[in-house]
């Protein structure tokens, strides 16, 4: 909660100078106020002439980048910890979700979809209540805020369940199989639009879930196509119905083909019928050239993820996964052992944004994007989150550019801002007081 951020040692207002903003598509010259007060951006002119409000310090950038805080909308976890896995108390629990968002604050991750996988209705009952929106209650000092849960699954396809078990996985034929697997109160609370859930991915084509995505959009859940083996007619017929979001374009999903382009195929409708898409650019998951093509074919919808699972930041090595299979870890690289099956990624979302800008041809600003505005206009947070606008939540990264002799040119997290509150520095940016 912003109001409860600050200390007398936290100064209110903050100016940053002699930086670049991200501002569209543009990176421009420009100051920006912000209040640790309220959590918010300010309107500078407004702030000085009108409310006569003086900076308490003010911070020279040195030309580097000042932007929204980067939202991850696929995260399965990090720092050893998995969302999908309860634990024997709810405390143990929540300090591994404490663990989570102060270590992906540092990634420059201020805001995500804590991601749980096709899972048991048990898991479900047990660990969805924890990781529902909470702004309400988000201190600037906790770290990343979740936004709400993505379920991922258990509504499937078999033959496209990548490594999810395929014993737990599910077909509905009624919105009452959803309610049951999720949980009424996770699902359907009383008050709309305040589930503990944000998105829902599943396959279309899979029982009669074709007739359940207007009752997942009428809740205020995105609906996702995903893990899914849908034709193009399919994919469409999901579109009517309220789909919005294409999950890891490309992985667990029907191949394209020339005579039927499948789900890919949505990227090529009209531009009200085309919806958002998620895009692992870890150098895995994907070929630089695949993910080209499809931000040529729709620009304004791509959504950068990262999928990373809880082996993030882990040495390399074999870990027990959540439904008694082993993962591989050699680097980057996840897979489930004894198969060439991707098991997920452990790039961070800086990273994804790095690899994205130099495989894509994007520019700074719409790369950038990608992992700010394009996610929070999915979420439909577009004036609170991923924007600089006056009124918007203070939630900042600076970014650094350095010039890597391998890969060329590289954004660096040099600094995090929570609410309007410093939570990370990387290179003690210079500060003045005021």
């Amino acid at each position: 909660m912003p109001g409860k951020t600050t200390s007398a040692s936290t100064p209110r207002i903050t100016k940053f100078t002699n930086c670049r903003l991200l501002r569209g598509s543009s990176l421009v010259e420009q100051d920006l106020w912000i209040d640790s007060l309220t959590g918010k951006i300010l309107k500078d002119q407004e702030a000085f002439y009108e409310l006569h409000l003086s900076p308490d310090e003010i911070i020279d950038l040195g030309g580097r980048i000042l932007a929204p805080g980067l939202i991850d909308t696929q995260l399965n976890g990090a720092q050893g910890f998995d969302f999908s896995v309860p634990c024997a108390t709810k405390a143990e629990y929540d300090e591994g979700l404490r663990l989570v968002n102060q270590g992906l604050a540092r990634t420059g991750v201020t805001s995500y979809l804590p991601t749980v996988v096709s899972s048991t209705p048990e898991v479900y009952w047990q660990v969805l209540p924890s990781l529902g929106p909470t702004a309400a209650t988000h201190h600037a000092q906790d770290g990343a805020e979740s936004l709400g849960a993505h379920v991922e699954g258990p509504f499937i396809s078999p033959g496209r369940n990548g490594i999810h078990k395929p014993d737990v996985l599910r077909a509905a034929q009624t919105y009452d199989d959803l309610i049951h697997c999720y949980g009424a109160s996770n699902l359907t609370p009383p008050t709309p639009h305040t589930s503990p859930i944000k998105m829902i991915t599943a396959a279309p084509e899979v029982g009669n879930m074709m007739a359940q995505i207007p009752h997942i959009t009428d809740s205020g859940i995105i609906y996702s196509i995903g893990h899914s083996d849908a034709t193009y007619e399919q994919a469409v017929s999901a579109t009517h119905q309220g789909a919005r979001m294409i999950t890891h374009l490309f992985n667990a999903m029907r191949p394209f083909y020339h005579r039927n382009p499948g789900v890919f195929g949505l990227l090529g409708q009209s531009e009200r019928r085309r919806p958002f898409y998620g895009v692992i650019a870890d150098g895995i998951h994907l070929h630089p050239t695949s993910i080209k093509i499809a931000y040529n074919a729709h620009p304004d919808g791509l959504v950068l993820v990262t999928d990373a699972m809880r082996l993030c930041g882990l040495p390399d090595g074999v870990y027990e996964w959540t439904n008694g299979e082993r993962i591989v870890k050699t680097g980057a690289r996840l897979t489930l052992e004894g198969s060439d099956k991707i098991a997920g990624s452990s790039a961070t979302l800086i990273e994804c944004v790095n690899n994205f800008r130099r495989w894509s041809g994007a520019s700074t600003a719409d790369a950038i994007n990608a992992a700010t505005a394009v996610p929070a206009r999915l979420l439909g947070l577009e004036k609170v989150k991923g924007c600089l606008d006056a009124g918007a939540d203070a939630d900042l990264v600076v970014l650094g550019e350095s010039d890597d002799p391998y890969s060329g040119p590289t954004l660096t997290v040099d600094q995090v801002w929570k609410f309007g509150v410093k939570i990370h520095d990387a290179d003690k940016v210079a500060t003045v007081a005021v």
